[in-house]
């Protein structure tokens, strides 16, 4: 069950998307909502000095005045904008490694809601926003990453593929399209028809407490990533909901390699369930 919902916002666009998106999850389930935004440590910090060049005093007074007016600026915004939504939700300001600190702060929710940020990652393999990237790769609580421009409202697609991860996506879907009173649309990709039919089977077991009847689409052919995008842009979902790690946990560097590349092309929320 969510009960509370956190928001890192940081004043970009898809920290807009961000905000909008878990304001109105906060109001349709009915839930508390807070957020965070951090001034990155590394922002403010003085670089390491080279010898003999003839620079002027770091500004770092000046920086810390700069950023720190930022955040208050973004809180301010973010309060105000949750009291037009008619939430009452307040934004807390903190200090240091971003990531580390939305981590931190996030061990007291039941949700986290991430942009997913338009600045790409030079690992290779990574989320697209370095922050978002970090932090999901870290946290232990379920998080919903959220481009530019989703959608608000929609179908709930899950994708599940028999893993333990996708059955924790299952137990989640129940009460957010109960909470939400959406349909939930099924995706099982496998490239045996047979192992389609029991993982529907199985899934169908998952999500008997689900309100609304619920949709299945199965994919023998392509890959299962494209294939789960392509159902979300089909069936105008406002969600999809999968498990956040694969099968092979280590290689995957601890986030599945299918939903590491869902969250990069998705252009809806993408729930990452713990």
């Amino acid at each position: 069950m969510i009960e509370t919902i956190l928001v890192a916002t940081d004043g970009s666009e898809d920290g807009g998307a961000a905000e909008r998106t878990a304001m109105a999850l906060a109001a349709r389930l009915r839930v508390r909502l807070a957020a965070v935004t951090v001034i990155e440590e590394s922002n403010v910090r003085p670089p390491a000095v080279d010898a003999g060049l003839p620079l002027p005093a770091f500004p770092e007074a000046e920086l810390v005045a700069y950023h720190r007016a930022r955040a208050d600026g973004i809180a301010q915004r973010f309060a105000e904008r949750a009291r037009s939504e008619g939430l009452e939700a307040s934004c807390e300001v903190v200090q240091g490694r971003s990531d580390d600190r939305i981590v931190d702060r996030a061990q007291e929710f039941d949700l986290l809601v991430m942009g997913r940020d338009s600045k790409a990652s030079d690992r290779r393999g990574a989320l697209i926003g370095s922050t978002t990237d970090a932090v999901i790769r870290k946290t232990a609580k379920s998080t919903i990453v959220v481009p530019a421009g989703a959608p608000l409202t929609g179908p709930i697609v899950l994708g599940f593929d028999g893993s333990p991860g996708s059955r924790v996506a299952a137990q989640a879907a129940v009460p957010l399209a109960n909470g939400l009173n959406e349909q939930i649309h099924v995706f099982v990709d496998s490239k045996d028809k047979g192992r389609a039919l029991s993982r529907f089977e199985e899934v169908r077991q998952l999500l008997s407490g689900v309100n609304h009847p619920i949709r299945e689409t199965s994919s023998t052919l392509g890959r299962p990533d494209v294939k789960l995008v392509d159902t979300a842009r089909e069936t105008r979902a406002g969600l999809v909901v999968m498990g956040a790690y694969g099968r092979n946990r280590i290689t995957d560097y601890f986030l599945g390699s299918n939903a590491a590349a869902v969250v990069r092309t998705s252009p809806v929320a993408v729930l990452l369930a713990r």
